[in-house]
């Protein structure tokens, strides 16, 4: 199943690029054991509303290797555990940082009393639920780079 979205600027989704020998690197959504979406990669981002505070929060990815890298944070104000690190920068009424932290892989739980997360590559935007078919409000689903051959 492929995704067909739209990623912008303030995103921080970028075109994907070629890797080399490898093929097209891509990410992988996974909903139990089963791979349920492949999505141009290696960059992406993560989008939802908190679920207290009610502000957007984004963070932005990009494959390297095996791993996930976080490149880029931002939220629209603090609070609820969302306060920004040091050396954040308030611009555009929202606090930007670069967290700089890599994962094997992302494990997001969905909530049916919240938004869905939306996910945003070089291709464009979805929401979550619909790149992973069949995972309902409730469930689980992994994130994670798979290069392309």
């Amino acid at each position: 199943m492929a995704c067909v979205a739209r990623a912008t600027a303030s995103q921080g989704a970028a075109v994907g690029r070629k890797r080399g020998d490898a093929g097209v690197d891509a990410i992988c959504l996974f909903v139990g054991a089963a791979m349920a979406a492949t999505l141009p990669g290696p960059d992406f981002s993560l989008a939802w509303t908190h679920s207290v505070q009610r502000t957007r929060w984004v963070e932005s990815y990009r494959a390297e290797g095996a791993t996930l890298r976080l490149v880029a944070a931002s939220v629209e104000g603090s609070g609820a555990g969302m306060e920004p690190p040091p050396g954040a920068v308030l611009r555009d009424g929202r606090w930007h940082w670069h967290p700089d932290l890599t994962l094997p892989e992302l494990v997001l739980a969905r909530s049916p009393h919240a938004a869905d997360y939306t996910l945003c590559t070089a291709a464009g935007c979805r929401d979550l639920g619909a790149l992973a078919g069949t995972a309902g409000a409730d469930q689980v689903i992994v994130i994670r780079h798979c290069p392309q051959r």
